[in-house]
């Protein structure tokens, strides 16, 4: 069924909308995938917090305009899915590698993150940044990291000392 002129005006804004929040997108090509297949993408892109959309091409190139995206443009060919991830950057092209993994038929055709456009091939990259909780362990890892050392050092001296007092008291008693 094809879509009303109205009906395209708002899925593009819409698009756009969601384009204009998010920080980092995947565009991928899902040719023979099944409905079932494509429902269980959709599920898993729900629980990652990932907007997953199957986009027209014409429809997808105007909701990119104005957008950090506006680079996939000569990218979008084909059956196309985009992936927009909101908050982590390496939520979409998590979800995405994930699930190319068990199915050969979704391959990545590009990928953007702050304007920068990438290829397809660098989906792992983009997959293996840190979640937010993760870069936030990193981060008060290597705050904490000089301070636990200065603890070390401060109870070493004390420690070898009562090590000390404890081999000499073995050697008088033998």
């Amino acid at each position: 069924m094809a879509l009303k002129l109205e009906d395209k005006k708002a899925f593009v804004k819409e698009i756009n909308a969601v384009a204009g929040d998010s920080v980092t997108a995947v565009a991928a090509e899902y040719r023979g995938l099944t409905v079932g297949e494509m429902t269980e993408l959709r599920k898993e892109a729900r629980s990652a917090g990932v907007y997953l959309r199957v986009v027209k091409n014409s429809l997808a190139k105007r909701a990119v305009v104005g957008t950090d995206f506006e680079c996939m443009q000569d990218t979008l060919k084909g059956p196309i899915l985009l992936a927009f991830a909101k908050d982590d950057p390496g939520a979409a092209a998590r979800v995405i590698k994930d699930f190319a993994k068990g199915h050969e038929a979704l391959q990545a055709v590009s990928l953007s993150a702050g304007g920068q456009l990438l290829p397809g091939s660098d989906l792992a990259k983009l997959a293996e940044l840190p979640t937010m909780d993760q870069a936030r362990a990193i981060l008060l890892g290597v705050f904490v990291a000089p301070m636990s050392q200065l603890v070390r050092i401060f109870a070493e001296p004390p420690a070898m000392l009562a090590r000390t007092m404890s081999a000499r008291g073995d050697q008088e008693a033998a």
